[in-house]
């Protein structure tokens, strides 16, 4: 920092006659400190340097928090992520905890394709265009998108798994400009059955609804077929790309009831989820969710990452791309954290008794 004023000499003092300590064996001197008054040219000139100096204190820092300010863009395929939702009340929180708060120091620019995947590449310009440092991507298409529409640093959450689409080169080293949380479907999935066959020992046939549009979702979807197979359960594929679709799904298995449905989660039947608790209650169905929030909103159980890490692992890459490190150079995160959370209001209203030992196995119990 450049100074406004030179620092004082340590032997200025006595250059201006203030008494030194004698040297040993040195002849004692006595100075005199003479004292001139002020002129009104050097008051006036100490008073002008006095309020620059408060000037420069007021302003600089001002400046500081202005050019400590991050602008960051959030992208996703339904509607535009707020403080409050889901996903975005851990990712602020996450971001919070990095240094980072809205309103402070951070400014969140937010774009939502309300379910049409033909706004994204838009979306990605306009955020560009918004001069922000690094895209938040939401689920696989809006990291497509801002993959192949930008060059600015991308971190996507819920996106599948980042090799298997195409969006990584590998997850210690994805190279391009995008990072992020990846999928852990092939290991989680059998485990979701296992949950469902715990709880319905009978279990033959399971329903799967996913968003047939999403490869990412598609993956999970392929995932699940290979976990019930290793359990000797027939998987009922029920591909969904549009709101309209749920209702043929519906009539599907209304003419085939499966045992039980898995629902893969992504904006699509997220925004339709409270049509499957229905169809669900309707016809006594027990279902498994990916995320806790559909437990929470009257699904019946659900596992899968839980939001505070996953989205607290989103904001640690986020604070370190805007600290300078590249996206090409940070290794795709994996959640390690994944409860098992029941509801049991829901289950008394389906008429299932719940064993003892899924009981003890769920890490959170609604009632």
């Amino acid at each position: 920092m450049t100074r406004l004023y030179k620092p004082l000499d340590p032997g200025a003092a006595d250059r201006r006659g203030a008494l030194s300590s004698p040297r040993k064996g040195a002849r004692h001197v006595s100075r005199v400190v003479l004292h001139y008054p002020l002129s009104r040219e050097v008051l006036m000139k100490r008073r002008e340097f006095i309020a620059l100096l408060g000037s420069v204190t007021v302003a600089f820092p001002q400046a500081a928090t202005a050019a400590s300010t991050h602008l960051v863009g959030l992208l996703s395929l339904g509607p535009a992520l707020g403080d409050n939702t889901p996903f975005g009340a851990p990712l602020v929180r996450g971001l919070a905890q990095h240094g980072h708060v809205p309103g402070t120091n951070l400014v969140l620019e937010r774009r939502g394709a309300e379910g049409h995947v033909d706004r994204l590449p838009q979306l990605v310009a306009q955020l560009v265009a918004s001069k922000v440092e690094v895209i938040i991507a939401g689920g696989y298409p809006p990291a497509l998108a801002a993959k192949q529409g930008t060059t600015l640093p991308v971190v996507a959450f819920f996106a599948g798994d980042p090799i298997g689409t195409g969006l990584a080169d590998s997850l210690s080293r994805p190279g391009g400009n995008l990072t992020g949380i990846s999928d852990v479907s092939a290991e989680v999935t059998p485990k979701r059955l296992e949950l469902l066959k715990q709880l319905v020992p009978n279990l033959r046939r399971v329903a799967v609804l996913w968003n047939a549009d999403d490869l990412g979702m598609t993956l999970r979807y392929r995932a699940s077929e290979a976990g019930a197979q290793a359990l000797g359960v027939a998987v009922r594929p029920l591909g969904v790309r549009e709101p309209n679709d749920f209702d043929q799904a519906f009539e599907a298995m209304s003419r085939d009831m499966p045992d039980a449905i898995l629902m893969v989660a992504d904006p699509l039947t997220t925004l339709n989820r409270k049509r499957v608790f229905e169809f669900a209650a309707a016809h006594r169905l027990p279902a498994i969710y990916e995320l806790s929030l559909f437990v929470r909103d009257g699904g019946l159980m659900s596992y899968g990452p839980d939001l505070d890490e996953s989205f607290g692992r989103v904001a640690a890459l986020v604070d370190r791309i805007l600290k300078g490190a590249s996206a090409a150079d940070l290794p795709f995160e994996q959640p390690t954290k994944f409860p098992f959370v029941l509801n049991l209001k829901t289950a008394k209203a389906l008429g299932l008794e719940i064993p003892s030992t899924l009981l003890a196995r769920a890490d959170e119990v609604i009632e």
